[in-house]
C-alpha cells in the first residue's frame, strides 16, 4: 500500500505540473449526442470506483454525474454565445464592452452556485458522505488526495493544525474545481490554492525551495532502490 501511494505521489508531480487539457469543449446540436455518449462514459468510469453492487443504482448515479456535466457544458456555452454577442455589436464603448461581459461573468457564477447545491443534493440522495467525496475527486482527477499525500511526503513533520489548513484549503479548491469548464481551469483551481499554502508554510517557517529540492532527491533515491 505505501509502495503504491509513493508511486502515485511521483506520478502526480508528473501529471499535475505537466498540465494534461481535457476540455469541457462547447457543443453545437450537430454534436449534441456526441457529448452526451463521452461524458456519459467518463461518469462511467467515474462512478465505477464507488464499487457500486445495486446496477439500477449505479445507473442513476452515472447519468446524475453525466446531467451535471451536461448542465455546465450548457451555462458556460450560453456565456460564451454571450459574450460574442456582446463582442460583436458594433460601435460599443470598450468599457462598456467590459462592463457587460463582467455581468455576464456574475450571472454565470451564480447559476454555477445554484447548479452545484442541486448536484450534490441529488448525489447526497443516493450515496454516503464519503462516496459523494470519491466523485468530486473523480470530477477534479484526484488532485485533492494526491496534493494532500505529496504534501504530507514532503514535510513529514506537518502538525496536526497545518495539516489540517493544507486539507481544507484543498478541498475548498475541489468545490471551485468541480464546476470549472476545462481540466485546465480545474488544475488552476488548485494552483491557487497551493500558492496559498505555500505561502502559509513559508510563514510558518518552512523553506519550501529547500523543502522541494530534498523531496525530490528523496523520490530519486526511493526510484533507484525500486
Amino acid at each position: 500500500m505505501k509502495m503504491r501511494m509513493k508511486r502515485s505521489i511521483i506520478m502526480f508531480t508528473i501529471l499535475f505540473w505537466g498540465g494534461v487539457t481535457f476540455a469541457q469543449s462547447s457543443t453545437g446540436a450537430s454534436d449534441k449526442d456526441k457529448y452526451v455518449q463521452i461524458v456519459t462514459e467518463r461518469s462511467n468510469k467515474i462512478v465505477a470506483s464507488l464499487n457500486l453492487t445495486d446496477s439500477v443504482k449505479f445507473k442513476k448515479v452515472r447519468d446524475i454525474v453525466a446531467a451535471q456535466y451536461i448542465s455546465l457544458n450548457d451555462i458556460y456555452d450560453a456565456r460564451n454565445a454571450s459574450r460574442k454577442q456582446i463582442k460583436d455589436q458594433a460601435g460599443e464603448d470598450k468599457a462598456v464592452v467590459t462592463a457587460k461581459i463582467a455581468e455576464v461573468d456574475s450571472n454565470v457564477n451564480k447559476q454555477l452556485k445554484a447548479q452545484h447545491a442541486i448536484y450534490l443534493s441529488k448525489l447526497s440522495k443516493e450515496l454516503n458522505a464519503s462516496q459523494v467525496d470519491q466523485i468530486k475527486d473523480g470530477m477534479t482527477y484526484r488532485v485533492y488526495p494526491l496534493t494532500y499525500a505529496a504534501y504530507q511526503d514532503e514535510l513529514p513533520n506537518l502538525t496536526d493544525v497545518q495539516k489540517g489548513k493544507i486539507k481544507a484549503w484543498l478541498i475548498e479548491a475541489r468545490e471551485n474545481a468541480i464546476d470549472a469548464e476545462s481540466s485546465e481551469k480545474k488544475h488552476a483551481w488548485f494552483g491557487k490554492f497551493k500558492g496559498r499554502i505555500n505561502n502559509y508554510l513559508s510563514a510558518e517557517g518552512y523553506d519550501m525551495k529547500k523543502e522541494g529540492e530534498e523531496w525530490q532527491k528523496r523520490i530519486k533515491e526511493r526510484n533507484m532502490k525500486n
